[in-house]
């Protein structure tokens, strides 16, 4: 006989940089969808691009939700957002970042919300950079997502004092 566990439960934050206003609506339906329950969401402008607007939503719910919060948002021309999702029991962290021209950008993180790279990535990047430091260099920074924070970075700055709410997974 199999006892189902229950899913552990986390808690993360959406952080939606920039989006046109014709997409909020969208965003909301979707985040509305993995979440189960109606959002009230409060957009500002972004200041590092004129005519955009940005939000931030904290939301509780089980392990797993960050993830499909990212995949319901996922390819969406013209959004940047990260989403994270703190350890939980049995569970890494998680943080996810998405901008128009990157795509999508997962790793785990640690209780301080570092970037971890686990072994057999690590393995990977050692046997194909082949003692080359600067291969090593630019792979371990791709797997680090560099390149998606340093195009982040600038929006992350603009919201900074933004409201927040929380929100929490009906279930």
């Amino acid at each position: 006989m199999s006892v189902a566990m229950p899913r552990a439960a986390t808690r993360g934050v959406l952080y939606v940089h920039s989006t046109p206003k014709a997409l909020c609506p969208h965003v909301v339906w979707a985040v509305e969808g993995v979440l189960g329950a109606r959002v009230s969401v409060h957009w500002t402008e972004q200041p590092a691009a004129p005519g955009l607007v940005r939000t931030e939503l904290s939301w509780a719910g089980e392990a797993g939700t960050g993830a499909r919060i990212a995949s319901a948002l996922r390819g969406w021309e013209h959004l940047r957002y990260e989403v994270t999702e703190e350890p939980s029991p049995g569970c890494d962290g998680s943080r996810w970042s998405h901008t128009p021209r990157l795509g999508i950008h997962h790793t785990w993180t640690s209780a301080n919300g570092d970037a971890v790279v686990n072994e057999d990535r690590l393995r990977e990047v050692v046997l194909l950079a082949q003692g080359s430091s600067e291969a090593m260099q630019e792979m371990l920074e791709e797997v680090l997502g560099l390149e998606w924070d340093t195009e982040l970075e600038p929006f992350r700055y603009a919201g900074d004092g933004a409201p927040v709410r929380w929100l929490h997974k009906v279930g």
